[in-house]
């Protein structure tokens, strides 16, 4: 494990809106892949003060207890991490690093969903109400990026990128990108994007049940009904060919997704879209990977002529989603 302490701080600025936080903990997690029973094997958290500044550095390698998955992008292999801790054995010591600051991440829901089920498995509570992240944030201060990776990011801000998928680095870019752009924000008396950080909860009822944890999908067709708060943008209509999704548009999803379907709803959310329960005339996009289902979301999109996409096209319809009130233009045809 990797913890260091910043030479020399940064002036404080001379104006800074009083609601904004008092710290923050800058994180990357790399895992063993992308879905609910997949594990960290990297870890790495940068704390900041109020002003964005770097207090300290904590990074460390940790045993999944299983395949480290892609090697090929994280570069940890299995011989790496044998003699690396269990998540439960730095789980405190993470806790105190992350509690009182609100969470950042580039992508932050992916990253605090699975920060959230290895607290949960290690039966350790972590103080952390609020995340906030950077790809909604560049999007609210409508920064010229030709895309939303965190490579793009850090060109726009000139920050150098040395290690791409290593936990530290990545750590590193992102906050020495975050400071800037939270300046910027304070600047613009901006209302930073904080999202309500859910920790889970996951037990065993007997020893025939599989895993569960609250708020997120188990492997059935049930589903525990989730309160969103209310999208604060006006309903634009329908998705319409060669555009993109503008914020407000209603999206619906059906039938099992190959990420967790919480980690869509709340990228969704995250993006300025509404998440509906059901589909009706006013749904903008159902989104299925089975379009011939018999499922009652799928019936009804064939009725009402609701634009359907399966969970690759919807992924890459939400990376550029248009802000609220920006009409946006037709995409040229392909080729």
């Amino acid at each position: 494990m990797l913890d260091e302490r910043p030479e020399t701080p940064s002036p404080t600025p001379p104006v800074w809106p009083d609601a904004y936080p008092q710290g923050y903990a800058v994180v990357d997690v790399e895992t063993t892949g992308l879905g609910r029973d997949d594990r960290i094997v990297s870890a790495a958290v940068y704390r900041l003060d109020a002003w964005g500044t770097v207090q300290d550095h904590w990074y460390s390698p940790v045993n999944p207890e299983r395949d480290p998955g892609p090697v090929w992008i994280h570069g940890l292999t299995s011989e790496a991490l044998e003699g690396a801790p269990l998540f439960a054995e730095i789980a405190g010591e993470l806790a105190g690093r992350l509690a009182g600051r609100v969470l950042v991440a580039h992508n932050a829901v992916f990253d605090w969903s699975m920060l959230a089920r290895e607290f949960a498995r290690a039966g350790t509570e972590v103080a952390v109400e609020h995340r906030l992240c950077t790809i909604v944030l560049s999007k609210e201060l409508r920064l010229p990026l030709p895309n939303h990776k965190l490579e793009s990011l850090a060109a726009h801000y000139g920050v150098v990128q040395r290690r791409k998928h290593h936990a530290l680095d990545d750590a590193r870019v992102l906050a020495e990108a975050f400071r800037p752009s939270l300046h910027l924000a304070a600047g613009a008396g901006l209302r930073l994007p904080l999202h309500a950080c859910r920790p889970l909860t996951e037990w065993r009822q007997s020893p025939s049940v599989p895993l569960r944890s609250t708020g997120y999908r188990q492997p059935t067709s049930w589903r525990q009904p989730r309160k969103r708060p209310a999208c604060p943008y006006p309903n634009p209509g329908r998705l319409e060919p060669g555009r993109p999704l503008v914020q407000g548009m209603r999206v619906a999803f059906s039938g099992d997704t190959t990420v967790e379907r919480e980690l869509l709803e709340d990228r969704a959310t995250e993006a300025g879209l509404h998440v509906a329960s059901s589909v009706s005339r006013l749904t903008s996009l159902l989104v299925t990977n089975d379009p011939g289902s018999p499922a009652a979301k799928v019936l009804a999109a064939r009725r009402h002529g609701t634009p359907v996409v399966d969970e690759a096209g919807f992924q890459r319809l939400l990376s550029e989603v248009a802000p609220a009130g920006r009409l946006p233009q037709q995409r040229p045809p392909a080729g």
